[in-house]
């Protein structure tokens, strides 16, 4: 199995279980929602979710994911493009996330200093 995490709070993992279907507010915004290889998620928390709290590592079964699921290199803050010539491809989700295609949820808090180390997965 093919695993790509996804960080996300704790409440709106919760209200994605009661609609059936995970959406990140990148998803309207950009058009897919951000995930990453367990590679390449500490680099991304500590970047974007440093000292934040109640936070939680999706877990997902790449084979379950109903929504189209692109390898892409990060996203041009300028352009809104993925970078060419970028060897780091991240997994995009272009669409909203069948619940079952997570098939774990990791509690993800951070440390004192604020950053973050990887769970047992």
């Amino acid at each position: 199995m093919s695993t790509i995490l996804h960080i996300t709070s704790l409440p709106e993992w919760e209200t994605a279980l009661e609609n059936g279907t995970y959406t990140a507010p990148s998803l309207a915004k950009e058009g897919f929602i951000h995930c990453s290889t367990r590679e390449q998620v500490l680099p991304v928390a500590n970047n974007f979710y440093r000292g934040q709290t109640n936070l939680v590592l999706l877990v997902m079964d790449t084979e379950q994911v109903q929504a189209p699921l692109k390898w892409e290199g990060p996203i041009n803050p300028v352009t809104g493009q993925p970078e060419v010539g970028n060897d780091k491809l991240f997994p995009h989700i272009y669409g909203a996330i069948n619940v079952e295609a997570v098939v774990k949820v990791v509690a993800f808090p951070p440390k004192a200093d604020g950053s973050f180390e990887l769970p047992e997965l």
